[in-house]
């Protein structure tokens, strides 16, 4: 089986019948190759029904992570013979430690085909020319993603990172019209453009599609109106994915910023409490861990696989705008794993990102360190000065009280002088934890 053709935008009842039967292929190909999965299903069968898959347990990325520490490279739950793996991938490690992710043929043709409808849902098409601005280097983000930019037709120019000086003569000489990147490469750039060609302004490129992933941000009204005033730029979230599940399997749409699901045809989502596991209905409103099913996949199926990723389901119905995609719309709140719980409150980045971002005054670079292990009654904020010279008077006060006001916790805020915070080509972290 293969994913459907214009899947993205088929109803519930039309792709019900590809739904199960590619579970029925599924379970039988789990049940009987992933040694991994026989053994924490302990004998039991996998249902027949994919409403029925929350009579399994769950499985998770510190499972995975024994698994290929005893089994070698891959782990016990690779299901097909090693001779049919044709790429290999390693996770970027930013949660913990590294993963090998093996994929065949198949696996590699419909992770490309799930990643274009991305980002041709983004906006980008065979009119555009698009640098590739993510590492290559194993990372799935890298070559995977290249795949994904290029089945939506576009030219693609597989930059990768590193060379910042290199990049602004490429895309200016080559007219570049797009870039695919994480949220905080822009800030890079930036850098670069000053230091190193005076006279030029970040607009005078001419990038007008901004395609970010990666990281965090990008839904912030802020970040999007920076980058179209600095840059001419639209910005869109065009690239959610789980490394371990699909490289990119949401997007937004160019009249919608929520995330739309577009991997129906190859996976089934659920939501689950995460801290009872107990199943939340996926409807408008509902928030949530996501939880994620393979319908087809060769090498490494996962069953009921907790991402860490917390979602809020926006809308359940059919896209009213001109998309037409009929996939539930989400937004990521954050990862259960980058929570900070202050005084029971639950605090993640995002949030503090949009305080921070509505201060002129300050980058929208910021820390969140912890020097001491849990429970913890304040916030602890690195936040870093925009312009350099010393700070002005009663920022840091005025920054705590947006927190308090808007957050309900209580935060001590440092303030960094501008660019003292590292700039990354890669994914920014933005949760310290120095204990």
């Amino acid at each position: 089986m293969m994913a459907i053709p214009g899947a993205e935008r088929m109803g519930a009842g039309a792709l019900a019948a590809h739904q199960a039967a590619a579970w029925a292929a599924q379970r039988d190909h789990v049940a009987g190759n992933s040694a991994f999965y026989r053994a924490l299903w302990q004998g039991k069968a996998p249902p027949v029904r994919l409403e029925d898959l929350a009579a399994l347990p769950l499985s998770d990325k510190a499972q995975l992570r024994l698994s290929q520490a005893v089994h070698p490279p891959f782990g016990d739950y690779l299901a097909a013979p090693r001779a049919q793996a044709n790429r290999l991938h390693r996770t970027s490690g930013t949660t913990g430690q590294a993963m090998n992710l093996a994929m065949s043929a198949r696996d590699s043709r419909i992770t490309q085909i799930v990643g274009g409808r991305c980002h041709a849902l983004a906006g980008l098409s065979p009119d555009h020319t698009v640098v590739h601005c993510l590492n290559y280097q194993m990372w799935m983000g890298g070559v995977t993603d290249h795949l994904t930019l290029e089945e939506t037709g576009a030219l693609v120019v597989p930059f990768g990172v590193g060379g910042t000086e290199l990049l602004v003569r490429t895309i200016r000489e080559v007219g570049i019209d797009a870039i695919s990147c994480t949220p905080s490469y822009p800030a890079v750039l930036e850098q670069v453009i000053r230091d190193h060609f005076p006279g030029l302004a970040p607009r005078d490129l001419g990038l007008k599609l901004g395609l970010f992933g990666g990281e965090p941000g990008v839904d912030d009204p802020a970040f999007r109106a920076r980058m179209m005033e600095t840059w001419g730029m639209q910005a869109r979230n065009a690239n959610y994915g789980v490394s371990d599940v699909f490289s990119n399997f949401g997007s937004e749409c160019a009249h919608d910023t929520a995330l739309h699901f577009v991997a129906a045809d190859v996976l089934w989502p659920e939501l689950i409490d995460p801290d009872t596991t107990e199943p939340i209905p996926l409807q408008a409103g509902a928030r949530g861990e996501l939880v994620l099913t393979h319908l087809i996949r060769d090498c490494q199926p996962l069953v009921r696989f907790r991402t860490g990723d917390i979602i809020a389901i926006e809308a359940t119905d059919p896209c009213a705008c001109a998309c037409g995609c009929t996939g539930f719309r989400f937004r990521v709140v954050g990862r259960s794993d980058d929570m900070v719980v202050v005084r029971g409150l639950n605090m993640f980045p995002t949030m503090v990102a949009a305080v921070i971002n509505e201060f002129p005054e300050l980058s929208g670079d910021y820390r969140i360190r912890l020097t001491s292990p849990p429970p913890w009654d304040r916030l602890p904020v690195l936040a870093e000065l925009a312009r350099p010279g010393p700070a002005p008077e009663g920022l840091a006060a005025r920054v705590a009280a947006a927190i308090k006001s808007k957050l309900g916790a209580s935060a001590t805020v440092e303030l960094l002088p501008a660019g003292s915070l590292p700039r990354t080509e890669g994914k920014t972290k933005r949760v310290l934890r120095e204990y």
